[in-house]
C-alpha cells in the first residue's frame, strides 16, 4: 500500500504565502473542521471565525495554514509558522508544471508569460535555464514571497 504526501513548507507568514500558492497551483483554502462552507464563502474568513470561537489568542491564529486540490488529486500544501530565517537555498522544491507538453521557444514564451504573472503576484525570478537538449527542455527558477525557491517548468 503506497503511503500519501502532505508537502509542509516553513514560513513567517502562513496566510500570506498560501495566498500566494493557491494563485500559483489553483488550489484552496479547506473551511475548518466540522464546518460546511456556503457557496462562495471565504474560507479564511471562515477560520477566523472558528479560531476567535475556539478562544485562539489573536497572535496564534496565523500559525499555520493549508491548502488543498479541489480535484483530490494533488498533494495538501501546509505551512507553518517557524521563527527563523530562510537562510540557504531549498534542499527540496516544487516543480510548477507549467508548459509540459511545449518545446523550445514557444515553451519558453509560455513559462515566460506565467511568470509575469507571479511575479505581479509577489514572486521573485531567479534564473532562467535555457533549453539544453536532450537532458533539460528549458526552466525557470522563481522564489515565493519568503524566498523559498521553486521551477516553472
Amino acid at each position: 500500500m503506497s503511503a500519501t504526501v502532505q508537502i509542509t513548507i516553513d514560513v513567517h507568514d502562513p496566510r500570506t504565502v498560501s495566498i500566494f500558492w493557491r494563485e500559483v497551483l489553483g488550489y484552496v483554502h479547506p473551511g475548518p473542521p466540522g464546518v460546511e462552507l456556503a457557496e462562495g464563502e471565504d474560507p479564511l474568513a471562515a477560520w477566523d471565525a472558528f479560531l476567535e470561537r475556539m478562544g485562539v489568542p489573536e497572535d496564534e491564529r496565523n500559525s499555520a495554514s493549508a491548502l488543498e486540490d479541489p480535484d483530490g488529486d494533488g498533494p495538501r500544501i501546509y505551512f507553518q509558522r517557524v521563527p527563523e530565517d530562510k537562510v540557504v537555498k531549498n534542499r527540496v522544491h516544487l516543480d510548477v508544471r507549467t508548459a509540459p507538453d511545449l518545446i523550445g521557444d514557444e515553451r519558453m514564451a509560455a513559462l515566460e508569460a506565467r511568470c509575469e504573472e507571479l511575479v505581479e503576484l509577489g514572486a521573485t525570478r531567479l534564473a532562467r535555464h535555457e533549453p539544453e537538449p536532450p537532458m533539460s527542455i528549458g526552466f525557470l527558477v522563481l522564489a515565493d514571497p519568503e524566498g523559498n525557491e521553486f521551477c516553472l517548468d
